[in-house]
């Protein structure tokens, strides 16, 4: 006779058989239909015509050089095109590693439009109404880069910052003019103001050992440029190293001699003398905006140059003796560049240079030959007064 037990586990288990099987009666759930299509069958012979087309481009980077490529940090992201008679591509945003081997490969040359300029007398305004002036006036004023040299006893970090908060979309850089002597390797200056020959001589050769570029212009500080750069510096110099526009309201024969400066010309064998006698009707070069290609420099320019002034002692001629001996170093042996890139102290429709007419700093400035102007109003078309009192403090 079965124990209780036993009856109870049998009626468990055929409990739990018949649940099974009334389980497997239910209705079995059709398969779940998915939300995408899928992708439509492509048509006969263009998975072959996709393949040919991949290796047909892959043949084509291999055996076609590139012509342009774009600079990851250009923010115009523009295309630059490539040198074929260099080993790489050349950046006007240069890496760390060309940054620090700019100096020693001289062959590399920074591209863009390069503006130098010197000045003695620190006048912020006066550089903000340069800078600004010339990029109002610039088809490209991304292309543009200005290089402002300045005393030695001024902060060159403080005045670059000061610069960039008045224009941060332009290209700046300020250098202090500490051993300059040194980098520009000037002759021996005995008997002639150093700083007096730098102000003049420097600014022409300073780029050459800056940077390395294949043209660059040199602009006076205390100017505003109304015409476009870009046609300045699209002018050809031909044979020529520099480039400069005459003013002829002021003649060879009204600052020397004339006999005795072609008494030189007959006997002094110099490289730098005229091959012929010199014309006292000579127009005179306006030094205030000069192009310059420093691959056509001669070396003895700032040789010539001091030679000029001990020789005739322009020190005691009328005016600037040191331009007058750059002018007589480059007689006959210049680009003439337009009238219209003249400086003039007043403003008309085809002038593309006027002088500064805004107030000057108190100190001695570079410009010795010139009586300063009066002021006007046309810098304040460049130069809002709540950035003059930034400039200014």
């Amino acid at each position: 006779m079965a124990s209780s037990s036993e009856s109870s586990y049998h009626a468990s288990v055929s409990g739990l058989t018949r649940r099974a099987g009334g389980s497997s009666n239910r209705t079995v759930p059709s398969p779940v239909r998915p939300d995408v299509d899928p992708p439509p069958r492509p048509r006969p012979g263009m998975q072959k015509l996709a393949v040919i087309a991949i290796v047909a481009l892959g043949c084509l980077q291999l055996f076609l050089s590139p012509t342009h490529f774009r600079d990851p940090k250009d923010p115009h992201r523009s295309w630059i095109p490539i040198d074929p008679t260099r080993s790489a591509p050349i950046s006007k945003y240069p890496t760390s590693d060309q940054q620090s081997s700019r100096e020693a490969n001289q062959e590399v040359e920074v591209p863009g439009i390069h503006i130098f300029s010197w000045t003695d007398c620190l006048n912020l305004p006066m550089l903000a109404v340069l800078t600004n002036s010339t990029l109002s006036s610039s088809r490209y004023p991304e292309d543009v880069f200005f290089h402002f040299f300045i005393p030695p006893e001024e902060d060159d970090k403080l005045s670059y910052y000061k610069l960039k908060v008045i224009l941060p979309n332009s290209n700046l850089e300020i250098v202090g003019q500490k051993n300059i002597k040194e980098r520009l390797e000037l002759p021996n200056l005995e008997g002639v103001s150093l700083q007096t020959y730098l102000d003049e001589v420097a600014p022409l050769v300073v780029p050459k050992s800056h940077l390395s570029l294949s043209k660059y212009v040199y602009i006076s500080p205390d100017t505003i440029i109304k015409g476009q750069i870009e046609e300045l510096f699209g002018t050809d110099l031909g044979p020529y190293a520099i480039g400069a526009a005459e003013d002829c309201q002021k003649r060879l024969g009204e600052f020397l001699n004339i006999e005795v400066l072609n008494a030189i010309q007959r006997t002094a064998a110099k490289s730098w003398v005229s091959d012929k006698p010199y014309d006292k009707d000579a127009c005179m070069l306006d030094f205030n905006v000069v192009l310059v290609d420093p691959r056509k420099f001669d070396d003895t320019f700032t040789e010539a140059v001091l030679w000029w002034t001990k020789v005739l002692d322009l020190e005691s001629a009328r005016g600037n003796h040191i331009r007058l001996a750059m002018a007589l170093t480059l007689y006959e042996k210049y680009q003439k560049l337009p009238p219209s890139w003249k400086l003039e102290t007043s403003i008309t429709d085809e002038k593309k240079v006027i002088e500064f007419d805004g107030p000057r700093a108190e100190c001695r400035h570079h410009r010795t030959e010139q009586q300063s102007s009066p002021n006007g109003d046309v810098w304040e078309q460049y130069l809002p007064s709540k950035s003059v009192a930034i400039l200014t403090h």
